[in-house]
């Protein structure tokens, strides 16, 4: 027998909570099916932009009340060619995902977020009614659902999304360290292969998350071995490797990484964070368009849930506002991840940037909100 309720989220990372923290601060009861505890450590730069700060602000999370670090320079440092510093517009946050998804999880249950710890196997739509099907729980029936379930799932092939049947060749490694690195700088290293981004978060730990391609990492046996070779080959990320502590156990990785556009909507679903499109990380923008996204979507959906807009109408309102927002950093991202991994296209723009100090500070704005957010 089917449980039935009105809105669902699937997916209880930023963006999924952030969507159930929304809804429930309008006064919309809401149920998050999330497969994972709380918290967990994830593959992440752990950047968050300011432009969505006033909006966890009015969400009841003032993040810069957190003992996060202020990030507001940034420097590209590219394995042939000089090292290039400029202001970060707007600036942001560096928090671990471990204490920001804790933080928005307090918040939702407090708020009285009922959560369910579980995976989604399918979701299906008729007659004005989605089926969640869980893996250990009944069923459950709801008018609206939110997908945040990440960046690959077994759900997007149940969904028959197009991304899923295509191979991604990228892989990303994570961990936390112990080394000296500047509290206000996000820096970007270029190697053969890939780039790497280095900035601290809480507690004066410094984050190394790197993206690499699969083709490349398969030659050597291991993680340490690929790093060896290949991210060695910029000097400054081997200095700050072999200064380094590492915190964690061992490194996180994740692979099969899609770029590739993604639908929306799917089926009726409502996509949000990484579930409706994924920028590359050397943008640095990837937690505050999660949490952006979340606020477009249940902006939109509660004109659908007082009855303003039809649901068709609702779909179409937020595919356009998410295409308006994002598009154009999407298209950039993909511009810049293909200059920085051809080793000709990357001596080229960096020759360009070294001549014209400025354009970074443009390219940067590309991919970034011009100006903070706030609801309504």
């Amino acid at each position: 027998m089917s449980v039935k309720k009105d809105f669902l989220i699937v997916g209880g990372g930023l963006a999924g909570l952030t969507a159930a923290i929304h809804l429930l601060k309008a006064g919309v009861p809401v149920t998050l099916v999330e497969k994972n505890s709380y918290p967990q450590h994830k593959v992440c730069g752990e950047y968050v932009s300011n432009e969505v700060l006033p909006y966890l602000d009015a969400m009841g999370m003032t993040l810069d009340k957190l003992s996060v670090t202020q990030l507001r320079r940034f420097q590209f440092c590219p394995n042939q060619g000089r090292q290039i510093l400029t202001d970060l517009p707007l600036g942001g946050i560096g928090i671990s995902r471990h204490l920001l998804d804790e933080c928005l999880y307090r918040q939702a249950i407090m708020l009285g977020c009922q959560v369910i710890q579980d995976k989604v196997t399918n979701i299906s739509y008729a007659s004005n009614v989605f089926r969640v099907e869980l893996a250990h729980h009944a069923p459950l029936t709801a008018s609206l659902v939110i997908s945040a379930h990440g960046k690959r799932d077994q759900l997007d092939e149940r969904l028959s999304r197009p991304f899923f049947y295509k191979r991604s060749p990228w892989l990303a490694v994570k961990a936390h360290y112990k080394v000296a690195f500047p509290d206000d700088l996000i820096g970007l290293y270029t190697f053969n292969g890939g780039y790497c981004g280095i900035s601290k978060v809480e507690h004066d730990i410094v984050n190394i998350c790197y993206l690499t391609s699969y083709n490349s990492f398969k030659k050597y046996k291991n993680i340490n071995e690929h790093r060896t070779a290949m991210l060695y080959e910029n000097a400054q990320l081997k200095d700050i490797f072999e200064k380094a502590t590492m915190i964690n156990e061992q490194p996180l990785t994740i692979s099969q990484i899609s770029f590739l556009p993604k639908r929306k909507v799917e089926q009726h679903v409502l996509m949000i964070g990484d579930s409706a499109g994924l920028i590359h990380p050397l943008c640095g923008n990837g937690m505050a368009m999660a949490i952006h996204s979340a606020r477009l979507c249940v902006e939109t959906a509660l004109s659908y849930h007082a009855g303003a807009i039809s649901r068709a109408q609702m779909e179409r309102r937020y595919n356009s506002l998410w295409k308006q927002n994002f598009g154009k950093r999407m298209l950039m991202g993909r511009i810049l991840s293909t200059l920085l991994h051809q080793q000709g296209l990357t001596a080229v723009l960096t020759r360009l940037l070294s001549a014209f100090p400025s354009l970074l500070r443009f390219i940067i704005r590309q991919t970034h909100g011009k100006k903070p957010i706030f609801t309504g």
